[in-house]
């Protein structure tokens, strides 16, 4: 029973809910981590994200499983394997997104409304989008900023534009050095994901180089708004930009030593000094915004 309850947990890609963290970023820069309401609140938008990105993973496996069967690692997922029949497969996302919507619905219209659009979105990204050059970064994009706009609906909280765009920086960021990891992994094969064929490593090494500096850029504004240091009095949280610069350029590094850059959740974990960077910065700013 054990090994089909590990199964099940690798058909929803656990790991992969780190993802989701992105809901508590209104939470941390609205200086509501000691409200006992925003918290369980906001506990509430994570786990309804989890489930719905499993769900949506599920979906996205049950596509792409011709492909993923061409693929290195991919073909080891449950789906593609054929651990999981494809009817169980289809039942288990169903399942989780119900849930999902069940977990939304106290939290307001408009955060239901947002993970509708987060479903309705990953549906289309499943479909065609993730075979169109280019809109399919901004697809993945779309996910994280929408995951943060939760956030703060789920609180009721207007967030920073600055705030706003560094996770659309990030975002791209990210999805781009995924296109990456999976064309080296390919091979130069673009049989297990169409798009490949229309990038090369110097088209994603650009768009890399434009999104890292948008990251950097639009933090350090949203550091030094005006509107930024009237909530929090004080001018200090500029100097958190460190660990951003660090963070991103530890990534470009592993895309270019070590070429493992394809899923996110497992950099994080498994990298050492990126682990440290995110603990030292999640501590840094919370020092800055709650206590200094």
């Amino acid at each position: 029973m054990f090994s089909r309850l590990k199964i099940y947990f690798r058909l929803f890609r656990i790991l992969n809910w780190i993802k989701n963290l992105f809901v508590f970023v209104p939470w941390l820069f609205a200086k509501q981590m000691f409200d006992q309401v925003s918290t369980n609140k906001v506990l509430t938008a994570f786990l309804s994200f989890c489930l719905m990105s499993s769900s949506v993973y599920i979906l996205n496996d049950l596509f792409d499983i011709e492909n993923d069967r061409k693929h290195p690692i991919k073909k080891f997922r449950p789906v593609a394997s054929g651990e999981v029949p494809a009817f169980n497969a289809y039942i288990m996302m169903a399942l989780l997104a119900s849930l999902s919507f069940a977990l939304a619905y106290p939290l307001g219209i408009k955060f239901m409304l947002i993970i509708s659009a987060y479903a309705v979105l990953n549906f289309f990204y499943s479909l065609i989008l993730k075979d169109i050059v280019l809109v399919d970064i901004f697809s993945i994009a779309a996910g994280f900023v929408l995951r943060i706009a939760a956030g703060a609906v789920a609180i009721d909280v207007i967030i920073s534009k600055w705030l706003l765009l560094t996770a659309l920086f990030i975002s791209l960021f990210l999805a781009v050095m995924k296109r990456r990891a999976e064309l080296i992994a390919s091979s130069g094969n673009s049989g297990t994901r169409k798009v490949l064929a229309e990038y090369n490593k110097e088209i994603i090494d650009q768009i890399s180089i434009i999104a890292s500096a948008g990251v950097i850029i639009s933090y350090a504004l949203y550091t030094v708004a005006e509107q930024t240091i009237s909530k929090f009095h004080t001018e200090r949280l500029i100097f958190t930009t460190v660990f951003v610069v660090f963070g991103i350029f530890r990534y470009i590094y592993l895309a270019h030593r070590k070429g493992n850059t394809e899923n996110v959740a497992e950099v994080i974990i498994k990298d050492v000094p990126m682990l440290i960077n995110l603990l030292l910065y999640i501590i840094s700013v919370t020092l800055i915004i709650y206590f200094v």
